[in-house]
């Protein structure tokens, strides 16, 4: 089993927690490698990171880019996001040839589970496999060419890399970032969408589970992908009962101080076995979960006018991330 992170320095401690979750959800698994593509981490966490892996007896490979630019020949702007998150479109180049498959991994995740079934699902000769966000914008949908298309969430990936080299997947991705001037909302993630929008095999909501989740019903969820069909409600249940893979999307994120995500205690139980586990909260965020918590109380009744809502505000969240991008530049 491969799996790949990118991460920045101050990200290590969830970084840390993640492979935890996995080291200690997997113990069964004959091999696990861990790959990580590094922006700046410094030495000390690196270290800790190998300590870590060691302790599993895993392997980690730690790659250091150093500056995410010189792999792009055009200028571009994450919009708020750290320019990490293009490193994933790399794996194809920078992931040693002996990585056939590989699981991508955002920093925001924690694993609940065995990712066995995950790790050896049948992709249908697509390059990758990823999970539905259906709360995605038509507007956006339209923008990027999938009008009759699901869009799809990469905070987790499960990519069949022979096949990514194969058909060069990562260089049509950046060409399609680029047509777009190297701007686009969630850039390398609307990016894959439109570049590969043929070439995606739908996982289960279990496998990349964020809060749209239990904030909407599912017949709500079903109306906003239509005319296309959502997944059974079945499925939907069972991802609902026992989600293997917790992405903390939004700006919902345990490590927040006053935060209140329903898997908060999955992520402190997992960075509390790890070096970072005296990693102070994030301050100047109660007032924000308090805000939340009365906002989410309030429109759960009416999911319509909770989403109106949330996309109007978005831009926003954006903004804000943006500026506070600038400053810790």
């Amino acid at each position: 089993m491969n799996i790949l992170y990118t991460v920045n320095d101050k990200f290590v401690p969830q970084i840390g927690a993640g492979i935890c979750s996995i080291c200690e959800n997997n113990l069964k698994e004959t091999e696990i490698n861990f790959f990580v593509f590094s922006l700046h981490v410094s030495k000390k966490n690196k270290i800790e990171l190998e300590k870590l892996v060691k302790k599993y007896r895993r392997s980690i490979y730690i790659v250091e880019l150093d500056d995410i630019n010189q792999y792009f020949d055009f200028q571009f702007d994450t919009l708020g996001w750290n320019p990490i998150i293009l490193a994933r479109l790399l794996m194809g180049k920078i992931l040693p040839e002996w990585v056939k498959r590989v699981l991508y991994l955002d920093g925001d995740t924690i694993v609940r589970g065995s990712l066995d079934k995950l790790w050896r699902l049948d992709l249908d000769n697509k390059i990758l496999g990823m999970c539905i966000e259906p709360t995605a914008d038509k507007k956006r949908r339209e923008k990027l060419g999938l009008e009759n298309r699901y869009y799809y969430n990469s905070g987790v990936l499960l990519v069949d890399l022979e096949k990514w080299r194969e058909k060069d997947a990562g260089t049509l991705i950046i060409k399609f970032y680029q047509k777009w001037k190297g701007r686009l909302f969630a850039a390398d993630q609307d990016a894959i969408n439109g570049a590969l929008k043929d070439e995606i095999y739908p996982l289960l909501p279990k496998y990349n589970f964020c809060n749209i989740y239990y904030q909407y019903p599912y017949k709500f969820l079903c109306t906003l992908v239509k005319p296309l069909r959502y997944i059974s409600f079945k499925a939907f249940q069972e991802s609902l009962k026992n989600p293997i893979i917790i992405h903390y999307l939004g700006e919902e994120r345990p490590w927040r101080s006053g935060n209140t995500h329903k898997y908060r205690k999955d992520y402190q139980k997992y960075l509390a076995k790890t070096y970072w586990r005296d990693t102070p909260y994030e301050k100047g965020w109660r007032l924000y979960f308090i805000c939340w918590g009365i906002f989410n109380k309030l429109t759960r009744p009416f999911p319509k006018v909770r989403y109106s809502i949330i996309n109007y505000l978005i831009p926003y969240f954006m903004k804000f991330r943006s500026i506070k991008l600038r400053r810790e530049k």
